[in-house]
């Protein structure tokens, strides 16, 4: 197959793998919200939010990452050279903890479908934002390559990190 085709769709399906990623841990947020409205209000909202995240999550971000996995495994099998670069190790290292972040996931999902309380909201807004995290690094890392100091790299994820934790108490603070 076409290198370039095989990029364009590692491309697509790795923007679909990150909103389904961004998008079911919101739905979390907004599950475990329902759950605190009252009974009436519950009757209506959960069974919609639950639907909504099992769609979600069963057909879209599962899907897009296994696409993005083994298309992304087609690319290096034709680049094998990629393999003795750094920075594709450090990518794929950053590849593998976002599986565990999906897994992880489907391990709050498992436990929210059950109607099991596992976190509060403002624990679910804070997991969002580590997909965050992962998406920034591996982004500035197979855009730059070697280009960046891997200190300069790591400070600037701390930072980053940072300010979206003060982000996040600060939208805490005005919602309330």
């Amino acid at each position: 197959m076409d290198y370039n085709l095989l990029k364009a769709l590692h491309i697509i399906f790795v923007v679909t793998w990150f909103a389904g990623l961004f998008y079911i841990v919101r739905l979390f947020v907004y599950i475990r919200e329902a759950g605190d409205r009252p009974a009436h209000e519950q009757a209506i909202l959960l069974p919609q939010l639950r639907l909504m995240a099992k769609r979600l999550w069963f057909g879209i971000t599962w899907p897009s990452a296994a696409l993005t996995l083994v298309i992304g495994s087609a690319l290096i099998f034709s680049q094998p050279d990629w393999l003795q670069l750094p920075f594709m190790h450090v990518k794929l290292t950053f590849v593998f903890f976002l599986l565990v972040y999906q897994l992880f996931c489907q391990r709050l999902y498992n436990q929210l479908q059950q109607r099991t309380d596992v976190w509060s909201s403002m624990k679910f807004r804070i997991w969002n934002e580590v997909a965050t995290l992962f998406l920034v690094s591996i982004v500035f890392l197979i855009v730059l390559k070697n280009t960046v100091d891997w200190l300069y790299g790591t400070l600037g994820l701390v930072i980053f990190a940072v300010l979206l934790m003060v982000a996040i108490r600060t939208y805490k603070h005005f919602r309330k």
